[in-house]
């Protein structure tokens, strides 16, 4: 099979034939159809998140076939249509598991980190922890669901519920993040790179209340905000954007150090706190929710073999909405 390959962190991938990998006890082997480009691959492409499998395979949001199961493997028959998302596998056994809280497991593995992911034709996948997905929502549409909806869907449960929403980079998650909140009733105040037009006028068409810069105050206090953007600097610039008693979800698996800021912009009972990976219950919540909104991704189809092309895209913030890599075709509209 065709596979990308990181090789070392900082270094381009290298596209491979690699041997097709073969179901163990509990796993699926999975044609790809279509693979998500998220900002965590960037980070461990980077070397910011340190300590990954090598060489890897990149890639947790992957929508796919069953082409064969493992000797335990009973869930799904052959030919169904699967998501695989960031969450690999955990203990089942811990305090954490054993509350409903997964995703803090301490011996959590991750697709595309600790397992190879979905930037290949082919992937395997624990079974247990894959997704049913409906045959009738093309994969290119649906691979952005399996990261950028579902952790911004955790980090939309977890700011609360108030009217005034405050979303910190306008990509793949907020533009996901946006359609629940509308759904709500409540109203999005985006903030996009300075001088970032394309973004502003994504937010726009999207329905945000009000579009500004990353370094602006809103027109009105928020009730809360949810940081997108790796970048520690909004951190008090949200806690300035949000009223007493109000919430900053830091929603990256990744951010750059957090700058010092004065006690005042805290105090007020207001409440700043992290979202760390996802739990399975979160999934079937959120896929269940999604087509009855029903949520519309905005993708960017790449070719396989142009993965790295889409990183770079995302880096510079060219990307509207997510990009998704397509294996096995040149997708219409790619960039060549």
């Amino acid at each position: 099979m065709l596979a990308m390959l990181l090789e070392a962190a900082r270094r381009p991938l290298v596209a491979a034939t690699a041997p097709c990998p073969e179901p163990g006890p509990h796993q699926v082997l999975i044609r790809v159809l279509a693979c998500g480009v998220c900002r965590t691959d960037l980070h461990v492409a980077d070397g910011e998140l340190l300590q990954p499998k090598l060489p890897l395979v990149l890639g947790h949001e992957i929508v796919g076939e069953v082409v064969s199961n493992g000797p335990e493997a009973r869930r799904f028959s052959i030919g169904a249509r699967v998501g695989v998302p960031w969450l690999g596998s955990t203990c089942g056994n811990c305090r954490f598991c054993r509350s409903g809280r997964e995703n803090l497991c301490d011996r959590a593995r991750f697709t595309g980190y600790d397992f190879d992911g979905g930037y290949a034709e082919f992937t395997v996948a624990d079974e247990r922890y894959c997704f049913a997905l409906s045959s009738e929502l093309p994969p290119v549409e649906a691979a952005p669901l399996l990261c950028a909806g579902l952790i911004g869907y955790r980090s939309l449960l977890a700011a609360g519920d108030g009217e005034r929403l405050g979303l910190y980079g306008f990509g793949a998650a907020a533009h996901i993040v946006t359609q629940l909140a509308r759904n709500e009733g409540r109203r999005v105040f985006a903030f996009t790179r300075p001088g970032d037009q394309e973004a502003e006028a994504f937010a726009r068409e999207l329905g945000a209340a009000w579009v500004g810069p990353s370094d602006a105050l809103p027109p009105e206090p928020l009730d809360a905000a949810v940081i997108f953007a790796p970048v520690g600097a909004l951190v008090p610039a949200a806690l300035r954007a949000v009223e007493r008693g109000g919430t900053v979800v830091c929603a990256g698996i990744h951010m750059s150090d957090i700058p010092a800021f004065p006690y005042e912009l805290l105090w007020g009972e207001r409440v700043l706190r992290s979202v760390a990976n996802l739990t399975r219950r979160d999934g079937e919540e959120f896929l269940a929710l999604a087509p009855r909104i029903p949520v519309r991704t905005v993708v960017e189809p790449f070719a396989l073999e142009r993965a790295g092309e889409a990183l770079e895209r995302l880096r510079s913030g060219k990307v509207r909405g997510a990009a998704v890599l397509v294996p096995g075709s040149n997708p219409k509209n790619a960039p060549v």
